[in-house]
């Protein structure tokens, strides 16, 4: 059998159709917590663990790059009287040695634990696994090519399984000399309480709309609506990535026109709705559909709770939310089924269930839904 690299398969961290974080040459917005690590650093209170967490997607990978480069780049020193002033930004200039070497993973001080193949090395592991972390701790005892700082990235920590998550916590309580690490998490509150207790936090929020559309223009990717996709994604743009390249604001407008037939949909329509993802490949757009019913759901249930519709991810769905959701006992009713409907996902897909047929079950759980409320 011939021999299997992690290389032969797409990087585990990297959202497909978007340049790799380590290759983003700006972070757009969280201005917050960039101040806040660049304070530290200057005040020479730099912590040597930091937990980057905030929604999936919104820039916490391209922050851990962009410190990294900074801190690989910046010289150290004394404190004397003819040491440089004090760096104002965190700007690398993108001709910078580290910079490259960084984007080609070539950096002898920079190392990034993420997962890798399985332990019979033929596929690509689902978890983190411990002997990663052994890698990480090898390349510790090696000597720093200039006696300097060295840096690690962990991408994700969520993605740790327990051996892992309990090795790595080993290396956090007694940390190299002059390591620091960053743990990007998008559920810190999943992660071993004793690896958060040993970070310092800089938390990232959603982004807003022109932020938003700046970053993903940076990506290569340039959107019409942006105050509908920011709505659609959640402001993050690794989820608008993945909307606009399985073109998912027009499946949402379909969607929209579907759910519009409530208290009965349009067969024809809700038909093809449920075919959606169908066939070998299409499992992204699958998953798609799934998020994109969970998220209508969900805008249901807060448009009733909170007596007012959100900005609209697309024309019509304002006067939508506001029929199907006019009170919060409906928002109730809503919110228990996307809960439900949720866990029904996951079993479905756990044992490899037709799409169509997941779908088609789901959408006819919500219609029969719509007709109680309906009937009221």
């Amino acid at each position: 059998m011939p021999s299997v690299y992690l290389g032969d398969f797409p990087e585990p961290d990297r959202i497909e159709g978007a340049p790799h974080p380590r290759e983003t040459a700006q972070l757009i917005g969280h201005e917050a917590a960039q101040a806040d690590f660049l304070h530290s650093f200057n005040a020479g209170r730099l912590h040597h663990g930091w937990l980057i967490t905030g929604p999936r997607g919104v820039g916490k990978a391209t922050l851990a790059w962009r410190l990294a480069r900074f801190l690989l780049a910046t010289p150290e020193h004394d404190g004397g009287m003819f040491a440089p002033p004090p760096p104002a930004t965190l700007d690398v200039p993108a001709d910078h040695p580290v910079t490259r070497r960084l984007a080609a993973l070539s950096d002898p001080r920079a190392y990034l634990l993420r997962r890798g193949l399985n332990e019979t090395e033929k596929a690509p592991a689902q978890d983190i696994l411990v002997k990663e972390v052994r890698k990480l701790k090898e390349f510790f005892t090696m000597a720093a090519a200039d006696g300097g700082r060295r840096v690690a990235i962990v991408d994700s920590a969520d993605e740790l399984n327990t051996n892992a998550a309990n090795a790595l916590l080993k290396l956090l309580e007694e940390p190299p000399a002059g390591v620091t690490f960053f743990l990007i998490s998008h559920q810190p509150f999943r992660l071993l309480p004793t690896i958060r207790s040993r970070c310092r936090e800089l938390r990232l929020t959603a982004l807003p709309a022109r932020p938003m559309a700046e970053a993903l223009a940076q990506a290569g990717a340039v959107i019409d609506a942006p105050e509908a996709m920011a709505e659609l994604a959640g402001g993050s743009v690794g989820e608008a990535m993945r909307i606009t390249n399985l073109e998912g604001m027009a499946l949402y407008r379909t969607l929209i026109a579907l759910f519009g037939g409530l208290p009965r949909m349009d067969r024809p329509r809700l038909l093809a709705f449920a075919e959606t993802g169908s066939g070998k490949g299409n499992e992204p757009r699958f998953d798609l559909a799934l998020t994109l019913m969970d998220l209508l759901l969900a805008r249901l249930a807060r448009a009733g709770t909170l007596g007012t519709t959100p900005p609209e991810a697309c024309q019509g769905e304002a006067a939508l939310l506001a029929r199907l959701s006019p009170d919060p006992w409906a928002a109730r009713q809503w919110a228990d089924l996307a809960q439900s409907l949720s866990a029904r996902a996951r079993r479905g897909k756990a044992v490899n269930l037709d799409p169509a047929a997941l779908l088609m079950d789901m959408l006819l759980r919500i219609e029969e839904t719509a007709g109680t409320l309906a009937s009221r």
